[in-house]
């Protein structure tokens, strides 16, 4: 099955955060807190503005994002949990050192 979202939502699956913290200390399953950082699976065509020319979104499929704690609808699909969200909800897209360097 494949799922294409609307308008101005993408689908985003969570990144798992580290079992250990710096120290070594293992982190148990329920001390965990859901991560806030994820990878772009689909966007949707983007949001009409007051005119109704359409905007497309600044994100786009295989972008590493940072959401807010309680941000979109946690769905499952296919067996996996995913996460549908709006763009407004990503605080920001991770981008790696190489990528970064390119632009500047």
């Amino acid at each position: 099955m494949t799922f294409r979202p609307l308008h101005d939502r993408i689908l985003v699956r969570r990144i798992e955060a580290e079992e250990k913290t710096a120290g070594g200390i293992i982190i148990p399953d329920t001390a965990k807190e859901k991560p806030q950082e994820g990878e772009v699976i689909a966007v949707g065509p983007g949001a009409r503005d007051d005119s109704g020319k359409l905007v497309e979104l600044d994100v786009k499929a295989g972008d590493r994002i940072l959401f807010g704690k309680w941000s979109g609808t946690e769905i499952k699909l296919n067996g996996e949990e995913l996460l549908i969200m709006k763009e407004s909800d990503v605080m920001g897209v991770i981008e790696s050192e190489t990528s970064a360097k390119k632009v500047a």
